[in-house]
């Protein structure tokens, strides 16, 4: 079986061309780019890598995307809206995001209780 070495660049999403991609992730995806070329088609060390970075993945978004999320329904609206137009949407696990969605609509059902 053949293996294509598709550079992650090739993503607009993470192009520096197209917009303020930083240098150090593009620096990023070039290591990780060169670590799965080294794992010389080898299952194990891909899968390894693989978790390690979706275990990256899930520590970034726990602990750092999850409490900067909006917390009214119009500043969700302009995070999505925004999100939408520029291309950028990440893997978020649905039941993680329905279950942000249903405190969210809790929360709104509770302030407006309030009034």
């Amino acid at each position: 079986m053949e293996q294509t070495n598709s550079s992650a660049t090739t993503d607009p999403s993470l192009n520096s061309k197209h917009g303020s991609f930083p240098a150090s992730l593009e620096e990023i995806v070039t290591r990780v780019n060169i670590a799965s070329t080294q794992c010389n088609n080898d299952p194990q060390r891909l899968l390894e890598l693989l978790r390690t970075l979706e275990a990256l993945h899930s520590d970034i978004r726990v602990n750092l995307l999850e409490p900067s999320l909006p917390n009214s329904r119009n500043d969700l609206y302009e995070l999505l809206r925004d999100i939408d137009e520029t291309g950028g949407w990440p893997y978020i696990e649905r039941m993680k995001l329905q279950a942000f969605l249903e405190n969210l609509q809790s929360e709104v059902e509770h302030s407006s209780d309030g009034k």
